[in-house]
């Protein structure tokens, strides 16, 4: 898989997308990643969400004696928000093109259709 369809693949689960916010705020280690979702499933369970983020290149672990502080690594965001900006510009291009062909057609239609 490539490292965009990992990162996107990455950012489709929430549990994911809120490890992720939480280490926006900065790092933290994987029991304290865990604590809000350990009502609704294991530390394995999180832990396994954490290699997804890891393969997918959003968060790096280090090592700190016995302390494992996880960072985010924000580049493949950054690369995630490239491409999805150059196909809004296309898409927007192409919905403001259907917009004006769309408006085109309503003015003075026989068939009442109006704005």
């Amino acid at each position: 898989m490539d490292p965009l369809s990992r990162t996107f693949a990455a950012l489709a689960d929430p549990t994911r997308r809120a490890i992720l916010a939480r280490l926006s705020e900065g790092e933290a280690n994987v029991t304290d990643l865990a604590q809000p979702f350990l009502q609704d499933m294991s530390l394995p369970a999180v832990t396994k969400h954490l290699k997804v983020l890891e393969n997918a290149g959003l968060v790096s672990k280090g090592r700190n004696a016995q302390w494992r502080p996880c960072r985010l690594n924000g580049e493949p965001l950054r690369e995630a928000v490239s491409w999805m900006e150059q196909h809004r510009v296309a898409w927007e291009e192409q919905l403001d093109r259907l917009g004006a062909y769309l408006n085109s057609k309503t003015e003075g239609s026989p068939h009442g259709l109006k704005k």
